[in-house]
């Protein structure tokens, strides 16, 4: 009698378990669902963007892959006060670096080229709309972007480091869209060796 008590129990416990993983799993895809209703629904264009850059496959899963493989310059540099350099502003759940932008882009590239001692954090924000969950990954998609197109332009990967804020560090409070388009920003903190 007790034998058959310790089974069924392992048996209910093993069928809530699974019962767990089942809910589990289908609260993520209801949880797409409303990132994609709250952002317009622009989502799986924008995931296809850059679901496969860099940071994509990390081992750690990490939002920070490129400052994952060294310290942060943050705390190894002094930060550069004699620059400051434009934020590049993105458009609603987009990773795209609009034409308007890319000169802001340029400065930066032309700054580190003219300062080899130099290093760069390039950072990701959001607006507030979205989970926190997608707007550290907007915002790290962000980064990356920008990082890409700086090592494309000829600087050294191992001069910048990406990070995101997602919508922890907003530029302006409020809401209404001339708040949020202030928000959707990649930064860049300049650091010398």
């Amino acid at each position: 009698m007790k034998h058959n008590t310790i089974l069924t129990a392992i048996a209910v416990c093993s069928a809530l378990a699974l019962a767990g993983c089942r809910y589990d799993s289908a609260n993520e895809g209801d949880a797409s669902a409303n990132d994609a209703a709250l952002t317009g629904g622009a989502q799986d264009e924008e995931t296809a963007e850059f679901a496969d850059g860099p940071g994509a496959n990390d081992q750690d899963g990490s939002l920070d892959a490129l400052t994952s493989q060294g310290k942060p310059f943050d705390e190894l540099y002094q930060r550069c006060t004699d620059i400051a350099l434009a934020p590049v502003y993105f458009g609603l759940d987009s990773t795209v670096i609009s034409s308007t932008e890319i000169g802001k882009v340029d400065a930066v590239v032309q700054h580190l080229t003219d300062n080899p001692n130099r290093v760069v954090i390039v950072e990701g924000h959001c607006d507030e709309r979205g989970s926190n969950e997608y707007n550290m990954s907007l915002g790290e998609a962000r980064a990356v972007i920008l990082s890409n197109y700086l090592t494309e332009s000829g600087i050294a990967q191992d001069r910048i480091q990406t990070r995101s804020y997602g919508e922890e560090r907003p530029a302006a409070e409020g809401t209404g869209e001339s708040t949020w388009a202030k928000n959707r920003r990649g930064e860049f903190a300049i650091f010398q060796k």
